[in-house]
Formats: C-alpha cells, sequence, structure tokens
C-alpha cells in the first residue's frame, strides 16, 4: 500500500490521503535486509495463520482483533494501525471491496466471500507488507478465477524481478498477466517501496505508464509488489468512511502482495509464506 504525490494515482494505502513522495530509493545493506526478513517473516506467519482460520460467521474485527495480538506477540508493532489515521492493523476487504476495508464487529464473513487481508508489521526499524485473498467455504467458479487470477499476476510480475531490469518490465507482465485472464487491472493504486518506510519510493505499477520513472532494478532494493484487479470495470470510488474503496460497478475485485528483495541474481520473497 502506499500513499502517492499529486501527480500519481494513489497508492493502496489511502485515497483519501496524500504525502510527498521522495526520489531517493533506499538500497539495503546486509544487516538491514537481515531485519526485514524478520519483518516480512512475522507477516508471513500472520497471514498463514489468518488464512487458515478464517470461516463464515467469524467477523472482520476478530480477525484484526488476532493480527494486533500476534504480530505484538511476535515482537513488532502494526504498521498499519495509527497510520494516517487508520483504525486497525489490519485492512479487511471484501467482496466488491477493493482496498482498505476498515475491520468491524457488525461485518460478518458469509460462505462464498472472497475477503482481502493485508497487514504490515514494524520490526526494529523495518516494514513488512503482504495481502492474501482468502476464498471462504463454497465459492462461485468465477470468485475462484479472480483469486487464482491475482495470483497468477502477482508472481508474473515477481518473475521479473532481478538487476538491470526495470519497474516496466513488472508492470508489464502483471498487465498481460491480467488481461490474458480477462479481468481489469485497477489503475488507482500500485506498489511501493519498502524498508524504514512502509511506503517509499519508487511507485511499483501494474500496468504499462509513463506517470513515474522506469527505474533499473538494483541488489538491496525492496519493493512491495501487489496486483489488484477487477472482475469488471477498473473504475472504483471511496465511501463514506474516507477509507473503503469499492468497485464502481459492484463487481469482485482480488489482491496478492509479497515484499521482494533484489538479490544479485535475482530476487527473493521476504514474506514467502510456504518457507514457514
Amino acid at each position: 500500500m502506499n500513499f502517492f504525490t499529486d501527480l500519481l494515482p494513489s497508492v493502496s494505502f489511502s485515497p483519501a490521503l496524500r504525502v510527498k513522495a521522495g526520489k531517493r530509493i533506499e538500497i539495503k545493506s546486509a544487516s538491514e535486509i537481515e531485519t526485514m526478513r524478520s519483518a516480512a517473516k512475522i507477516v508471513a506467519t500472520v497471514l498463514k495463520e489468518i488464512s487458515e482460520m478464517t470461516q463464515a460467521g467469524m467477523t472482520t474485527a476478530d480477525l484484526d482483533d488476532y493480527a494486533e495480538k500476534r504480530i505484538r506477540g511476535l515482537g513488532a508493532t502494526p504498521s498499519f494501525k495509527g497510520y494516517h489515521g487508520f483504525p486497525a492493523s489490519i485492512c479487511a476487504s471484501i467482496n466488491n471491496e477493493v482496498v482498505h476495508g476498515i475491520p468491524r464487529k457488525r461485518k460478518v464473513i458469509k460462505s462464498g466471500d472472497l475477503v482481502k487481508i493485508d497487514t504490515g508489521a514494524y520490526y526494529e526499524g523495518f516494514h513488512g507488507d503482504s495481502c492474501v485473498t482468502i476464498l471462504v467455504g463454497q465459492v462461485k467458479p468465477a470468485a475462484q478465477k479472480l483469486a487464482e487470477a491475482a495470483e497468477e499476476a502477482l508472481y508474473a510480475g515477481i518473475d521479473q524481478v532481478k538487476p538491470g531490469n526495470t519497474l516496466l518490465d513488472i508492470a508489464g507482465a502483471i498487465e498481460d498477466s491480467i488481461k490474458a485472464n480477462k479481468f481489469t487491472v485497477v489503475e488507482d493504486f500500485t506498489g511501493h517501496g519498502v524498508g524504514r518506510n512502509l511506503h517509499e519510493e519508487p511507485s511499483v505499477f501494474n500496468f504499462r505508464t509513463n506517470r513515474a520513472p522506469n527505474v533499473t532494478l538494483q541488489p538491496g532494493m525492496t519493493l512491495a509488489i501487489e496486483p489488484i484487479l477487477n472482475e469488471g470495470t477498473k473504475h472504483t470510488r471511496t465511501l463514506s468512511d474516507r477509507w473503503t474503496v469499492v468497485t464502481l460497478d459492484r463487481s469482485l475485485s482480488a489482491q496478492w502482495e509479497h515484499t521482494v528483495l533484489v538479490t544479485e541474481t535475482g530476487y527473493e520473497i521476504l514474506s514467502d509464506r510456504t518457507q514457514l
């Protein structure tokens, strides 16, 4: 998730708020990368557990309470809570909610729901950031296809991460993957650099564009890559709570995200849940 400059679309955190993005892209040292591994592992652990425990009848507030206690229990603090006023430790967005859904006690999860859980952990000065899409109970084939296409797009983008490649290599691979599956790319939000700050340069777009510099990747860069795609229109709107973003036509939306390190030879997925 990310906040943007006035000239760029809002990245995933809040479309309602803007900050000026700096131009410097941080290259992390070996010790800083090791700390980021720990931060991202905490995020991966919490998201894996939430993915396994989420079921119909629970509320999104239940998941938020669990995430906050678990993040703190692992020695970190929730990156999102209080960030520019966001009131929770996770973003919980269901079905046609695209991003930034606020967990609530009255928001009950039902069988067939497509639930996006995005969270971050701040550990010893560095952030990890990741998002999963959870299919609850018996979902319609179209919802499953959308969720799978979002994950496929994420890994298509990650596969382009290596020194010498560019941000547009990532963006193009994500865009091509989404369009091949006949879904639409949400253009209002993008990925971002992550590290000492939750949202850093560069902006990591999910479609080919000239709206930002086409940065060449270097070892030590850390990126939050997060394709967001819709079943119908790409257009979105923000609800009156000034956080929750929904699809304009009420169609389903899906998102996956990983914190990724550019290595000397390629990439390392720091928030990889499969390695836990």
